[in-house]
């Protein structure tokens, strides 16, 4: 039952629940949109495909956790970090989309499940971290990289518990405990967002390094503006 919380399969959520869960993740999707265009910055559009696809191809692989336990990429805090909430939500969900389409990874009827999960909760709960955490520490790159750190984390556990929430209301019989199930899922996830926290936190900071004013945690710091004025004097 550990992986369930990253791509939720068919038959462990009845129907009532993962329909009233695709309403509030259209819901959410479309508000995302809307929030998403109105805010635009045309120079996030290339940077929004880069982190798709390598969110795409991240969560393809699975890196080792412990015995018998592997874990993968979700990309909230990534998407968020690069991108903000809502443009963030959006790239999240285009993967999650691609993959239960094409890939059959996770249930088509579990497509609103592990929207909710992986795109909506993990993103906006990552951006709930960030700007906290960045009005805690310097908004340097190392301040970046440990708020980034942090974010990741607690994003993969907020997913995992947005899945046991799911199960709570709705879930299949298992066989097992639901505090059994909750102590296991929460726990291996924690791992899990360790080995995210630090692909991510990587990741961010390399862009910027390169290009802190496509950073959007950054907007607004020495750092984004004196980078966003040293390209329009190179344009």
């Amino acid at each position: 039952m550990s992986d369930l919380a990253l791509h939720i399969p068919t038959d462990v959520v009845d129907g009532p629940t993962s329909l009233v869960f695709a309403a509030i993740a259209a819901i959410l999707v479309g508000v995302s949109v809307v929030l998403a265009r109105r805010n635009l910055d045309e120079r996030l559009v290339p940077l929004a495909g880069l982190a798709t696809a390598f969110i795409f191809a991240a969560q393809m692989l699975n890196f080792p956790v412990a015995a018998g336990v592997s874990g993968h990429l979700l990309g909230g805090a990534l998407a968020a970090a690069l991108l903000g909430p809502w443009l963030g939500a959006l790239c999240v969900t285009v993967v999650i989309v691609i993959q239960a389409l094409l890939f059959a990874d996770g249930a088509v009827t579990a497509l609103g499940l592990n929207v909710a999960n992986m795109a909506l909760i993990a993103t906006f709960v990552s951006y709930a971290v960030l700007a906290v955490g960045l009005k805690v520490l310097p908004r340097t790159r190392w301040g970046l990289g440990v708020t980034v750190f942090v974010a990741a984390v607690v994003s993969v556990v907020a997913a995992s518990a947005g899945f046991m929430l799911q199960f709570w209301i709705g879930g299949e019989e298992v066989g097992q405990s639901f505090g059994a199930m909750t102590t296991a899922i929460l726990g291996t996830h924690t791992l899990i967002g360790i080995g995210e926290g630090v692909i991510t936190a990587g990741a961010v900071t390399a862009v910027a390094l390169a290009r802190p004013d496509l950073v959007h945690a950054l907007r607004g710091t020495p750092l984004a503006e004196t980078a966003s004025r040293t390209q329009k004097e190179h344009a």
